[in-house]
């Protein structure tokens, strides 16, 4: 019960976080943080698959709803959620993973957690931005946007997991 609690509560900080501060901070455009990505990240290794989606359409559509936009985030935020299994598999240890485990710096290292962040992070963003943008012949300038942005929001990543750390 605890740990249901914990995840609403990082649903709700994350969710706070991201419309009241971080939508207003914009870069030219070109940087954008979008750290509610931490909360599927975050989740459990056991979390079904139907839960982990379910709980990532809701963080997407929450942002889509205070951004007002249509859906892109939660479109962004569903297709992470889906690839994560397979990536998890993909970077597991050698023993596997601990039963009651999170995917975090704590559990596993930095180099493990950076590893496993970009590449979701960077899924997450390019579909966001391309799917947002929906043009080809602004392809460049759409990619500087998913590259800067993902960069950007990796460093919150870190930065949050690591307060976390000296904890």
């Amino acid at each position: 019960m605890i740990k249901i609690l914990t995840h609403v509560g990082n649903f709700i900080f994350l969710l706070l976080l991201q419309v009241l501060i971080l939508n207003h901070i914009d870069f030219s455009g070109y940087i954008n943080g979008y750290l509610y990505v931490l909360f599927i990240l975050l989740l459990p290794f056991e979390t079904p698959k139907w839960l982990l989606l379910v709980s990532a359409f809701l963080m997407g559509l929450s942002v889509d709803i205070f951004c007002q936009t249509l859906g892109v985030h939660a479109f962004a935020s569903v297709t992470i959620a889906y690839i994560r299994p397979y990536l998890l598999g993909i970077i597991a240890p050698r023993e596997g993973y601990e039963v009651g485990s999170q995917p975090n710096v704590n559990s596993f290292g930095l180099e493990w957690f950076i590893r496993y962040a970009v590449i979701l992070v960077l899924i997450h963003h390019f579909v966001l931005f391309y799917t947002e943008t929906f043009k080809f012949h602004q392809f460049f300038i759409t990619f500087l946007r998913v590259i800067l942005s993902s960069l950007f929001t990796l460093i919150l990543i870190v930065l949050s997991q690591l307060l976390i750390l000296k904890r």
